[in-house]
């Protein structure tokens, strides 16, 4: 089974069905990085932030040596963090997060959050999360986004990046950026689903050609074991009364639908699951096609309800990213 691909800007093909890596924990993370890339996923997305680039590294190192799998057929994603914005901490960080990966280089790799947070040496911690202390201080650095993106243009400059992108840009950062790009993001990553649809932002994205990628594909489902407030008040996604009409029409899960939703309409999907069964209904899930009233239905579902931002997690006056 594979995925439909999308071709981006840099002019490589992107696997249009990957799988996420945020929150799978390292115990059990090289397994079903492995169990992934057997039932057919191309495409891995990771982070710093995610604490588990050893662990995917490893199962992609022990995929590749059982042959289930060549490097060049993998496209892997990571994503630079805030601590490391300076224009001379994005290459060495880079190749850290390579070298955890076990390969020379990634297929995409991206600005995490348009924020620049001041230093802190992996050494002290790993990975470094929010706070400058570990605790509660935030610190800013006055690198801007432009000298940072200017250090990404290096990587693909030296072979450590194929493709750089955006992750978590508004629409005033992405157009800031499109003047000062020597190398034009190859895509943006958001939070997507029909409970937060940002229209503006991916119309915005795709005009540009700029390939859009979601994440949190079924709204506050990800959310709800992080003890998140907001995300344990908004309705489940998977148990929406439309959501689960339109699966029951297609003979679909629930899941199925909150993804074709997506892909349909052009975007890119990084779910992620343990179970195998899961894991192939996932990877299937443009196998279908939504009608006209099933999107119209859909996007009469949207309450701009964000759920991934630092406020959601924490208290921290300087962190208003989305304001």
């Amino acid at each position: 089974m594979a995925s439909p691909t999308i071709k981006l800007n840099s002019g490589y093909e992107m696997p249009q069905v990957g799988f996420g890596l945020w929150k799978v924990d390292s115990a059990t993370c090289a397994d079903t990085v492995y169990n992934a890339i057997k039932a057919g996923y191309r495409l891995f997305d990771g982070a710093c932030d995610y604490g588990n680039e050893k662990e995917c590294g490893e199962g992609v190192a022990r995929a590749i040596k059982d042959g289930l799998v060549k490097r060049e057929q993998l496209f892997i994603v990571s994503k630079l963090w805030q601590t490391f914005h300076d224009e001379d901490r994005v290459e060495p960080i880079c190749r850290r997060q390579l070298a955890d990966w076990q390969i020379d280089y990634f297929d995409l790799f991206l600005v995490h959050f348009p924020a620049a947070l001041e230093y802190v040496d992996p050494s002290v911690r790993y990975p470094p999360g929010w706070f400058y202390d570990g605790e509660s201080e935030v610190r800013w650095s006055k690198t801007t986004l432009q000298q940072t993106w200017g250090a990404m243009e290096k990587l693909v400059g030296k072979g450590l990046a194929r493709s750089i992108g955006i992750s978590n840009y508004q629409a005033q950062s992405v157009y800031e950026a499109l003047l000062y790009a020597k190398i034009r993001p190859a895509t943006l990553q958001i939070e997507h689903h029909p409970y937060l649809q940002q229209p503006d932002l991916v119309q915005l994205a795709q005009t540009e050609g700029i390939a859009v990628t979601a994440y949190s594909s079924f709204g506050p489902t990800g959310f709800m074991e992080l003890d998140m407030p907001r995300a344990k008040s908004a309705p489940p996604l998977l148990e929406h009364p439309v959501v689960k009409e339109i699966a029951t029409k297609h003979n679909k899960t629930a899941a199925q639908v909150l993804l074709r939703w997506a892909t349909q309409r052009g975007l890119a999907i990084i779910p992620k699951t343990s179970r195998p069964e899961t894991m192939a209904q996932n990877l299937d899930s443009t196998s279908f096609d939504l009608d006209s009233g099933d999107l119209e239905k859909m996007a009469g579902m949207d309450l701009n309800i964000r759920f991934n931002k630092p406020t959601n997690y924490f208290q921290a006056d300087k962190l208003w990213l989305f304001g």
